[in-house]
């Protein structure tokens, strides 16, 4: 297949090597800023970077949307498409009509509108292993789904078809497990630091925490700490040192709360 990336993000990054890898070509690379445009095509084979948003020319057969959910209403307003053209934006929150609605609207020629995101935080530049990832598909049309399926399963292991309902709960839940998660570490980096103390002792209790959370059918089952235990003496002391930070002291009383009304159940 010929493929256009609109967006030269950290997603369209790992999706146009992927891509490639998968035996497909990308044709062009879209981004405002062309030097972004430029940056990822000089990693793919013969890409046309691009920081204009007309494609009635283009030969692609699928058109990917991997911008920012903010930018996307913008990006469809300036949007030029063959007639017919598949149009599938990788957002976890934007519904299939979100961008259906946006095309009717903007443009007077069909286009088949659909969704291909893969479930998984991205960083340009670190490789990961593209077949871990899910891809979660949705498409009114039946051919078009189809064709994404094999698409995703040309570089995925794991493919699913998931509605708009669906996605954005597995978005809410992925923050909490991914987004909060990333936060919690850098919160606990942070008081560490304050007392010239070495994240690195933490390390270690990091990775057990997760293979045990991943490791069992749920990870409420291995909760451990004072506030499962009841230990009403040790979460004064840290809520007591916390005090002169609002906002730890805020994060602990609320996480320390709801840990222990789940395990009060």
């Amino acid at each position: 297949m010929k493929i256009s990336l609109i967006g030269a993000g950290n997603v369209a990054w790992h999706l146009g090597l992927a891509l490639e890898n998968a035996g497909h070509s990308v044709v062009e690379v879209f981004s405002r800023d062309i030097k972004k445009a430029k940056y990822l095509t000089s990693f793919l084979y013969n890409a046309k970077p691009l920081n204009e948003l007309d494609f009635s020319e283009s030969d692609a057969d699928l058109f990917i949307l991997s911008v920012s959910d903010n930018a996307i209403p913008e990006v469809c307003s300036k949007l030029v498409l063959p007639e017919n053209a598949i149009l599938a934006h990788t957002s976890g929150t934007k519904s299939l009509n979100d961008l259906v609605e946006l095309m009717e609207l903007n443009h007077d020629l069909p286009v088949e509108c659909a969704v291909f995101y893969p479930l998984m935080t991205f960083t340009m530049g670190v490789r990961l292993d593209i077949q871990t990832v899910p891809f979660c598909i949705e498409s009114y049309n039946p051919a078009v789904r189809e064709m994404l399926v094999k698409l995703a399963q040309q570089m995925s292991k794991t493919v699913y078809l998931v509605s708009s309902d669906e996605r954005k709960v597995l978005h809410i839940g992925a923050v909490f497990a991914c987004n909060f998660t990333n936060h919690l570490l850098g919160l606990s980096r942070h008081i560490l630091d304050k007392e010239g103390l070495d994240f690195e002792l933490l390390k270690p209790i990091i990775r057990e925490t997760i293979r045990k959370g991943l490791g069992v059918e749920h990870p409420a089952d291995v909760q451990t700490g004072p506030a499962v235990r009841g230990d009403t003496s040790t979460i004064k002391r840290h809520l007591g040192y916390l005090s002169a930070d609002e906002d730890l002291y805020k994060v602990y009383k609320t996480l320390t709360q709801s840990i222990q009304e789940w395990h009060e159940e």
